[in-house]
């Protein structure tokens, strides 16, 4: 026999199994790909609010806001009074902040964004308003009533961005407090900021 018809009948012998075989035992669908269902559940789970984003409840309504400002911490700080309104948005994951107060005299509004993420089991904080044209942005763990954060922001004295340490500390359902701490004019850390809020009868 020559060689192109022993390739030939061997190829033939090897298709016939094979056909045999496919007809004794047909190709199953392919199963439900059980990695991506897994990979869709963890997204589910990581964007369903949960008791984290229960505790900031107390946070929710409308405010009165007592305010102090330092500049220099040998210098009286400067005062003023704001209103705040704060909601739940985008079913419950997120808290949105809208204040209008003054500073420096002047008229100052801030917008802010507030929430908890199931991925880093982090609280988080934006800020932005009519004072700046940049946007903070700070993380942090609770601790009892008080959240401790750790952020950046712009420094226009600097021109860079300085960290800052803040807290917000809940005192009961109508009342909390935010305060903020950074570097002061001799290098050392100072407080920068205490507001008080006092839900609006």
């Amino acid at each position: 026999m020559k060689p192109n018809r022993i390739v030939h009948s061997l190829a033939a012998v090897a298709y016939l199994h094979i056909a045999a075989a496919l007809a004794a035992d047909p190709p199953k669908p392919p199963a439900p790909a059980a990695a991506e269902k897994a990979v869709w559940d963890k997204m589910t789970q990581a964007g369903t609010p949960g008791d984290a984003h229960k505790k900031l409840e107390p946070l929710v309504g409308k405010f009165t806001v007592q305010s102090k400002s330092w500049m220099d911490p040998a210098k009286p700080p400067e005062q003023s009074t704001g209103t705040s309104e704060r909601k739940w948005i985008m079913g419950g994951r997120y808290i949105e902040e809208h204040f209008n107060g003054t500073y420096g005299g002047q008229p100052f509004t801030g917008m802010g964004l507030q929430g908890y993420d199931n991925v880093t089991k982090k609280y988080f904080g934006t800020w932005m308003d009519s004072g700046s044209t940049s946007i903070t942005m700070a993380r942090g763990l609770m601790n009892g009533n008080t959240i401790q954060y750790q952020g950046l922001m712009s420094d226009p004295v600097s021109g860079k961005e300085v960290p800052y340490n803040m807290t917000t500390t809940i005192m009961g359902k109508d009342s909390h407090k935010l305060e903020m701490w950074g570097r002061g004019p001799g290098g050392g850390e100072m407080k920068w900021m205490e507001l008080v809020y006092t839900r609006a009868k």
